[in-house]
């Protein structure tokens, strides 16, 4: 019997992503057990400040890559959206797992969908993304930074603290909350952020075997499209502290990118599209972000 150990955040979303991970390699190789650890991270020590404030990238990773280098863990579990595009040394992403609904959605006290929520409403939102493209779209309504896991954010608004808030659907899906939804938010209203919807298993660069294992679990349509949207992301250098938006999938033979930089207030908005083959993913990325760059994208994150 070979052991594995995987780091984990010890939050319900994190734990449920890191046990469909064990459950799979225990399904797939009968010799194999998994042994969840649970690791804190700054963002989970921190769970009250912004994610500006303490610094965004990396901040959900940091002490779970610690333990990968320091062979505490031989694989970590993330969502995707949480790891930097630029990895430390000596670690890999061993496999993209195949991409859940990359959607917001919204969970409104009194079932309003976003458009119907009445003047001087609140939403909380953690996300810097979210809340620019929100007032794009949506006067007369108030924004507030909610941190927290995904119970305690849904709690807040069944409070009456918020009128609504925005939170990603994968995750609310995941943890069988899916009912509660009041509008799953479409694709030309909110972007998702890069990564969205993702499940990353990073392991050590220099461990074959565990990388063997881990290899079984890669979706290749998925992670293309996510090497497009990390690309995208690399390009206009940005993290969890800039409203920079992605979501990339197959369309026929063609792997269609959409990207959006927004700036806070809302009122400067760049988008664009670009597509290719497939296995041109990194270069589909590449060329969207240079190209809204040019358009006006650089103007916006040079003011944040």
């Amino acid at each position: 019997m070979t052991l594995l150990r995987l780091g984990s955040r010890g939050s319900a979303l994190a734990l449920a992503q890191s046990n469909h991970v064990k459950g799979r390699l225990e399904s797939l190789f009968p010799d194999l057990r998994v042994e969840l650890q649970i690791i804190k991270t700054t963002g989970d020590r921190l769970a009250d400040a912004s994610l500006a404030s303490i610094g965004g990238k990396g901040v959900f990773t940091k002490e779970l890559e610690e333990a990968l280098l320091s062979k505490t863990v031989d694989l970590a579990v993330h969502s995707l959206k949480d790891l930097p595009t630029e990895l430390p040394a000596g670690l890999a992403v061993g496999a993209i797992l195949e991409r859940e609904d990359p959607r917001d959605c919204m969970v409104a006290r009194f079932g309003e969908q976003l458009m119907e929520l009445p003047r001087g409403a609140v939403i909380g939102t953690s996300s810097l993304r979210r809340q620019a493209q929100i007032r794009a779209i949506k006067k007369g309504i108030r924004l507030e930074d909610l941190r927290g896991n995904l119970d305690t954010r849904l709690a807040r608004v069944a409070a009456g603290d918020f009128s609504a808030v925005v939170v990603a659907y994968a995750g609310v899906r995941r943890l069988g909350r899916a009912g509660e939804v009041t509008e799953v938010l479409p694709f030309h209203l909110i972007l998702p952020a890069p990564g969205q919807g993702f499940v990353a298993i990073e392991t050590r660069a220099e461990d074959p075997f565990t990388q063997t294992w881990v290899s079984r679990l890669n979706h290749e349509p998925s992670r293309l499209a996510a090497l497009a949207e990390r690309e995208f992301l690399s390009a206009l250098g940005g993290g969890c502290r800039v409203p920079i938006a992605a979501y990339a999938r197959r369309e026929g033979d063609q792997l269609v990118l959409d990207g959006r930089v927004t700036s806070v207030d809302g009122k400067k908005d760049v988008k664009g599209r670009q597509s290719g083959r497939p296995e041109e993913a990194a270069r589909i990325g590449l060329a969207l972000a240079r190209r809204l760059l040019d358009e006006g994208a650089l103007e916006i994150l040079e003011t944040i």
